[in-house]
């Protein structure tokens, strides 16, 4: 039975199963005459050959709300362009695929470079900006959503659930972000947010004392979630981290630019399964552990933009607190998953919560060393003031793609 709980900081949207998909759809269906409602998929040319990408597209092809989506691909050549064009063509919706590795993009991205515009790194942050620079140039949705193209569960009821809170006129939500349990396999997932960000979060409050941030992000059921809504109005002036810390990064612009009452978190799914990134123990700059790493670092940064003080001795004392705290929180999830025949391998989570430690001192200690660093992909205003024209050329390269290789 779902729960109805509020803890007060944000709104949390469960689904109490009272009411039909076809009921939530009909509605989207007449918000979307005077709203209009455009997706994004970030994706990598490979999730095209997995198993989740087709049902995907077999059960978005059924949405009639949406009024665009909006393909990112990366990592293509232009027989693989090719191939993701016809690929695509099952969508039933106005669609566009947009060639991040194109000669046109590569020329823009080296305009953006000389203006030292240009993202710091590739990965889904430059994916999800490049595809909401393009949305930006389109200027005729109200509404855009975003989620992973790797849900191997997928049902578009998901997306319905996503987006109704920022779509309805009468709610005043200008975020929202998807939550669901990380069941998949008789395993229990989820282990960056379970081993990392809860625990860090606590050791946080206990050594840095109380933060309104902290508990923001504490009102987060899965914030480590690739799924949310917003207004379109709000997209300009977003900042989108280019590494690891995307989600967090978009959690904390929505603390920075909006009051809690226009964020909310809407339940999704009753089970959530993808593809599931290795721990990479021995690999600092790959996998689980970059992501460790960038993770401290995005949530370090908010809280010293917000006025904290963090030194060497803090993170040593932060490092232990994580350590006592996340080992404390794990023989919870043990004792939860064995209630609910679950497994959970006790070995290979205390290895992981020892490295995620390990990466929190790192982190620290780039932090440290590196006070001018500057991991945020300018904003679309600020690329709008420095080349007016850039947002137009986007829009025109992307569509020049698509016609080209017809």
């Amino acid at each position: 039975m779902a729960d109805f709980h509020q803890n007060g900081n944000i709104a949390t949207l469960h689904n109490l199963r009272t009411r039909s998909a076809p009921e939530l759809n009909y509605e989207l269906e007449t918000f979307a005459q005077t709203r209009k409602i455009s997706l994004i998929l970030p994706c990598l040319y490979s999730e095209l050959e997995g198993e989740a990408m087709p049902h995907i597209l077999s059960e978005l092809s059924k949405v009639r709300y949406l009024h665009r989506i909006i393909i990112g691909l990366d990592r293509a050549d232009e027989a693989q362009f090719r191939h993701a064009k016809t690929f695509f063509k099952e969508l039933n919706q106005n669609h566009v695929v947009i060639w991040n590795d194109s000669p046109r993009m590569l020329e823009l991205g080296a305009r953006l470079g000389t203006m030292g515009l240009a993202p710091a790194e590739q990965g889904k942050g430059k994916n999800v900006w490049s595809s909401l620079g393009y949305l930006i140039s389109c200027s005729d949705s109200a509404v855009m959503a975003i989620h992973d193209c790797d849900i191997l569960t997928y049902d578009n009821e998901m997306l319905a659930r996503l987006v109704y809170p920022v779509v309805n006129p009468n709610f005043p939500y200008q975020v929202a972000k998807g939550y669901y349990p990380r069941i998949g396999e008789n395993k229990l997932n989820g282990r960056v947010t379970r081993l990392l960000v809860s625990p860090l979060l606590i050791a946080l409050k206990r050594v840095i004392g109380d933060r309104d941030y902290i508990d923001y992000l504490r009102s987060f059921r899965y914030p480590l979630s690739g799924e949310f809504a917003m207004r379109t109005s709000i997209l300009p002036d977003l900042r989108i981290p280019s590494d690891w810390g995307l989600e967090i990064g978009v959690l904390s612009e929505a603390w920075r630019n909006l009051a809690p009452k226009a964020v909310c978190q809407v339940e999704i799914s009753d089970a959530y399964d993808h593809k599931h990134q290795d721990l990479s123990a021995e690999d600092a700059d790959a996998g689980l552990s970059r992501m460790s790493t960038d993770i401290c670092k995005a949530i370090f940064r908010k809280l010293a933009a917000d006025g904290t003080i963090f030194t060497s001795n803090i993170f040593r004392t932060l490092k232990a607190t994580y350590y006592r705290s996340a080992l404390d929180l794990l023989e919870a999830y043990y004792n939860d998953a064995q209630m609910n025949g679950l497994s959970v391998d006790r070995h290979k989570e205390e290895r992981s919560i020892e490295l995620f430690a390990e990466n929190l001192m790192r982190a620290g200690q780039v932090f440290i060393e590196n006070p001018h660093e500057t991991p945020f992909i300018p904003t679309w205003n600020r690329v709008h003031a420095a080349d007016p024209t850039f947002l137009a050329d986007l829009h025109t390269a992307a569509v020049a793609d698509e016609k080209e290789f017809e």
